[in-house]
């Protein structure tokens, strides 16, 4: 049996630490924790993750695997019902993950897009096809885990705000365009190797609000970095339910990491728009609906990863690096950020 360790919090943020199976449910471990944090447990207790902007989401009962479910700078809490507005994010939670040393630019582009390929390939090979099916339709009414695909979906989100953040935290104009360069670079390289999923998360990044507001910043780039990211926006286009990126897959051969949300999408999409049965009969079209996006999994790893690997000048400290990136996910801070480098215009 697979056992996690990880923090439960209370609202004076004293904690305790807990070593229980991945599969315990919310309702164990609100009881454990609150135990060892001596909470009176005739109250009624609620198991609650605080995310860095403030913002708390109680889990249920039965809900498992909650480690794994968190967000990225997220954290367990236990409370009484009645004192759940206490809760308050850790000072922690506001500022940046605490990265693996290093700065981005020490490494080459090639090297960092093939070693986060490699790390993503690996964590893409670890996600079974059911964990999807367990996802889309509730892991409580399977008794099931979806850690591996909790554990990748993350990852989109760590590269994500990894982009911002370090963009963001760059305070000199002339180094903050060679990051956005080197990042513009960095998602060419993704979609050379065809790890569509960083690639996605690499434009968002880009495209989010806090960098996209940079004009100092963007008017400095190469024409040529900016054309290079207008048709990176235009392949990851929404619109048409995102005909462009569905195109370009169509055309591609695997190994492929594909672009994970959007498979969820489509899963969620189908399940919800289609009942399961009808008339006491189970509706083998939303079955078939549902296997083919299943079976694009199976075929984007129908065939192993082998990639050329560039010029091995730092190979640990890439791979120590990329395995864990400095992010901040609050939206409000980033913001801040951003207008502390660059001002709104009166």
């Amino acid at each position: 049996m697979l056992y996690l360790i990880f923090r439960v919090y209370c609202a004076d943020h004293t904690y305790c630490t807990l070593r229980l199976p991945i599969s315990a449910p919310a309702d164990q471990i609100k009881y454990v924790a609150a135990e060892k944090l001596k909470i009176p447990t005739e109250d009624e207790l609620l198991l609650v993750e605080v995310r860095s902007n403030g913002e708390r989401v109680i889990f249920k009962d039965n809900d498992i695997s909650i480690p794994t479910t968190l967000t990225l700078n997220g954290r367990i809490f236990v409370s009484p019902k009645d004192h759940l507005d206490a809760l308050t994010c850790l000072s922690e939670q506001e500022e940046a993950t605490q990265g693996v040393g290093g700065d981005i630019e020490m490494f080459s582009t090639k090297e960092l897009a093939y070693y986060m390929t490699l790390f993503d390939w690996d964590l893409f090979w670890c996600v079974h096809e059911y964990e999807l099916l367990f996802h889309t339709f509730g892991r409580h009414h399977f008794g099931q885990i979806t850690a591996n695909l909790d554990v990748f979906l993350r990852r989109f989100n760590e590269i994500q705000f990894w982009v911002v953040t370090e963009i963001v935290m760059t305070q000199s104009l002339s180094r903050r365009v060679g990051v956005l360069r080197k990042f513009i670079k960095l998602a060419t390289y993704c979609k050379e190797y065809q790890n569509l999923n960083a690639f996605c998360a690499i434009v968002m990044g880009l495209s989010n609000v806090a960098v996209s507001r940079l004009s100092n910043t963007w008017e400095k780039l190469p024409s040529k970095f900016r054309k290079l990211f207008t048709e990176f926006e235009a392949l990851i286009d929404p619109s048409r339910n995102h005909r462009a990126y569905r195109v370009n897959v169509g055309k591609l051969q695997p190994p492929v990491v594909p672009f994970m949300p959007l498979l969820l999408k489509d899963m969620t999409f189908t399940h919800e728009g289609n009942k399961t049965c009808l008339d006491g009969l189970v509706n083998f079209e939303k079955m078939h609906m549902l296997a083919q996006t299943m079976r694009t999994i199976r075929f984007c790893r129908s065939r192993h990863l082998v990639l050329d690997p560039p010029s091995p000048k730092s190979e640990r400290e890439v791979k120590s690096y990329i395995s864990c990136l400095r992010t901040i996910d609050n939206q409000r801070t980033l913001n801040a950020l951003s207008q502390k480098l660059e001002p709104r215009r009166t």
